[in-house]
């Protein structure tokens, strides 16, 4: 038998299935008398009694915690007021020559107990109700202003405005309408009904951004002015032209002279627009920085600074098709090249948070007159005119609420909802507010 085949036979043998098994047998009777010693040593289960019982004991602290603290901020904590929202049309036409912010309103007729509301609700409401914060951009005194807030009072004590908690789309985010006082107890023990809607929800989450963006972000100042303490002000620098971009290393007068109707850059890049329009949060940016309430007092005093945001903001109108028509008013209609603009801006959607980012700046620094025309030109394009179907929901859940005038907020809600096709989806306002709307139009109708 040659070798080959000696070969193939020890392959043909199997092994002995008895002694496998015996061998199987002797291993796992060691193992067993390992583990044994190992817990008689370490007396392991004792051990885990004690983390168990630990845990259990933690768990019903927090949760013992957690009821009584939150019982005590539904029953306390009030909703703080909103900056801008300036009910009164002369005064908002006073800050709309004079180019400065528009403040909103400095108190509400009613002390709103809100449960379920935010945690920024409960920060500083008590000092914000007795003094209004002085924001920059002016504010009139002395008998102007008692006069200002007859006005307001009149027109917020209508109650064409008023609407209950209980109603079904009723929005504690929302801070455009006067919400009347119920019973907290009530309130507890029944709750609201609530909209299992994706639009009316996707609204929800939109409106609580946007009403920490009215009420000028009360929780973030403290973590920005720690972030700004190694550079001071790189915002304003970068509007004086002291320093560039990061990380492009562009000036803001390069970008005004050379990346104009460069669409093509503006589209693909998206390190620039922080620095454009620069706002008290973050970005994808991590160079950029935040902008804090120093800073803004600095920008609106500036001539030179104000002077290059108008021209950064024509500079995005025109890549989006818009063209500015009236610097006082902030009017705005389409430019001769809009056709291919909204074409791009119908299909790019990171273009949306874009523009909500400059509505934020334009109210922040000093051109919040400019907020209302451009949203009503966006609402008239994608509902009237049936243009930009892939920003309409950007613009009924963002755009509108970023108005930092109430007055002019409420027009354009109406605007939207006379013009929604399908009102019974509209999910933007109260239902109470959208009867009387509809009941107004039929009057009309009629006449």
């Amino acid at each position: 038998m040659t070798k080959r085949n000696r070969n193939r036979e020890k392959k043909k043998k199997k092994p002995d299935p008895r002694q496998v098994h015996k061998k199987k047998t002797v291993f796992l009777s060691q193992v067993n008398q390992n583990l044994k010693m190992v817990k008689m040593r370490c007396n392991f289960p004792s051990l885990m009694d004690c983390w168990r019982k630990l845990f259990s004991i933690l768990r019903r602290s927090v949760f013992f915690a957690v009821i009584v603290f939150g019982g005590f901020s539904a029953l306390t904590f009030k909703k703080p007021k909103d900056r801008g929202d300036s009910s009164d049309p002369e005064a908002s036409d006073k800050d709309q020559n004079s180019g400065e912010n528009v403040p909103e309103e400095s108190g509400e007729p009613f002390s709103v107990v809100c449960h379920g509301a935010p945690a920024e609700a409960g920060r500083g409401t008590a000092e914000s109700s007795r003094e209004p914060a002085a924001e920059p951009g002016g504010r009139p005194s002395g008998e102007e202003e008692e006069e200002e807030e007859e006005d307001e009072d009149e027109e917020f004590d209508s109650r064409e405005y008023r609407v209950a908690e209980t109603d079904e789309l009723y929005c504690e985010y929302d801070s455009t309408w006067e919400t009347e006082k119920t019973n907290s107890e009530t309130m507890r023990d029944r709750e609201r009904p609530r909209m299992s809607n994706y639009k009316f929800n996707r609204f929800r989450n939109a409106a609580k951004d946007m009403q920490n963006y009215r009420r000028n972000y009360p929780e973030k100042s403290w973590i920005i002015r720690q972030r700004m303490q190694q550079d001071d002000k790189p915002n304003l620098s970068f509007y004086l032209g002291l320093r560039p971009s990061s990380p492009d290393g562009v000036f803001i007068k390069d970008f005004h002279n050379h990346w104009y109707g460069q669409y093509d850059q503006l589209e693909y890049v998206h390190s620039y627009i922080q620095w454009l329009f620069p706002l008290q949060e973050p970005g994808l940016n991590y160079e950029a920085r935040e902008l804090t309430k120093e800073e803004i007092e600095d920008f609106l005093k500036n001539s030179t600074a104000k002077k290059n945001l108008l021209e950064s903001y024509k500079l995005m109108l025109d890549f989006y098709g818009i063209q500015l028509l009236d610097e006082k008013t902030g009017k705005v209609n389409r430019a001769p090249n809009w056709r291919e603009r909204f074409l791009n801006l119908n299909r790019h959607t990171h273009n949306n948070l874009r523009i909500t980012r400059i509505l934020k700046c334009l109210g922040t620094l000093g051109f919040a007159h400019y907020q209302a025309p451009l949203v009503h030109f966006f609402l008239k394009e994608t509902l009237v005119h049936k243009q930009l179907e892939n920003v309409k929901d950007s613009v009924l859940s963002y755009f509108m609420f970023g108005v930092l005038d109430k007055t002019k907020r409420r027009d354009l809600i109406r605007f939207a909802y006379l013009n929604y096709d399908r009102k019974e989806e509209f999910v933007w306002c109260p239902k109470q507010i959208q009867r009387i709307w509809s009941r107004q139009a039929r009057d009309q109708s009629v006449l």
